[in-house]
């Protein structure tokens, strides 16, 4: 282990196990607080599409929806600068029905042409019951747990059971901090920061897996080393590749974030926070659980099978 200088990551995994427990628990107690601001896409309510002559001010129409008497809405622009997109989010215990959708659309179209000095004209409009945004809530949640099933069972079979409990619990430890993000700061949870979600669960596998699979290589290396110290030279190694690849993708998301308007605005956040926190957890959560499970060189070697040694005799 001369080649470089080993950063001794796990001498800090006292502090990073609090630091990382009161993140959790800042996300579950704003889950219990706060809950999600879910987005129409789970909700259910009407989404409308309008065309101006010229390029419109986005906060007059939202301050002319809500003289029209709605609270809960999102004004986004789309194609152009011309298009806008109006969803408003049900906030009532009774469902909407098509009527209801047709007549908000008749109100905020006459509200938008009567506070405007050039022709709007209707695009289309569209209606997602509450019953839709429920399945699509409880589809959302079952995809998350399936992938995080699948995930065990392969990290399992490619590794040891060991690295699958490491693996599964940073995945659920930056899923959770990611939706607490969303929780604490009230910020709409719809399809576009689900599929971000997702992504998320990717990509924090992908750097962990890259990190367990240096892990596995130089204990069979460095038989000698103690566990301790050929987790902190595997990490060591994979660094640079880590802060490389987090770094150019990150500069990439925060770009979105600021200039790709407020359609991806939660898309690019989602992903910020949970790669931010994925490259923290593959060292400190997923390879601090394997010190904590004390893995060794043993728990990486091929079975021998019975009769094996005997067979292996002159």
């Amino acid at each position: 282990m001369a080649d470089i200088k080993v950063i001794r990551f796990m001498d800090y995994r006292n502090p990073t196990t609090v630091f990382s427990a009161i993140l959790l628990l800042i996300s579950i107690g704003s889950f219990i607080v706060n809950g999600m601001q879910f987005g129409l896409d789970f909700t259910g309510g009407t989404q409308i599409q309008v065309s101006y002559t010229e390029a419109p001010d986005l906060e007059q129409i939202r301050e002319t929806i809500r003289g029209a008497g709605y609270e809960s809405f999102e004004v986004v622009n789309f194609r152009t600068d011309r298009d806008v997109q109006i969803r408003i989010q049900e906030t009532g215990s009774a469902e909407v029905d098509q009527v209801e959708a047709a007549q908000a659309t008749d109100i905020i179209l006459a509200a938008l042409q009567a506070n405007s000095s050039s022709q709007v004209e209707i695009l289309g409009t569209g209606f997602i019951g509450a019953q839709v945004g429920e399945e699509l809530r409880e589809q959302g949640g079952l995809g998350m747990l399936v992938a995080l099933i699948m995930i065990m069972i392969y990290i399992s079979l490619r590794f040891q059971y060991k690295f699958a409990v490491g693996a599964v619990a940073a995945l659920a430890h930056d899923v959770t901090i990611t939706l607490g993000w969303f929780s604490f700061f009230k910020i709409d949870f719809d399809l576009t920061v689900l599929a971000a979600v997702l992504a998320v669960i990717g990509y924090s596998l992908n750097d962990t897996i890259v990190v367990f699979d240096r892990i596995r290589e130089n204990f069979r290396i460095l038989r000698q080393t103690e566990p301790i110290d050929v987790i902190n030279y595997s990490i060591t190694q994979t660094l640079d590749r880590t802060l490389i690849t987090s770094g150019t993708t990150l500069l990439v998301l925060i770009a979105l974030s600021l200039f790709g308007g407020e359609m991806i605005h939660g898309f690019a956040t989602a992903l910020i926070v949970g790669i931010g926190i994925g490259t923290y957890s593959s060292i400190y959560v997923a390879s601090e659980i394997l010190t904590y499970m004390e893995v060794s060189k043993e728990d990486l070697m091929p079975p021998v099978k019975e009769g094996e040694e005997i067979d292996a005799m002159p």
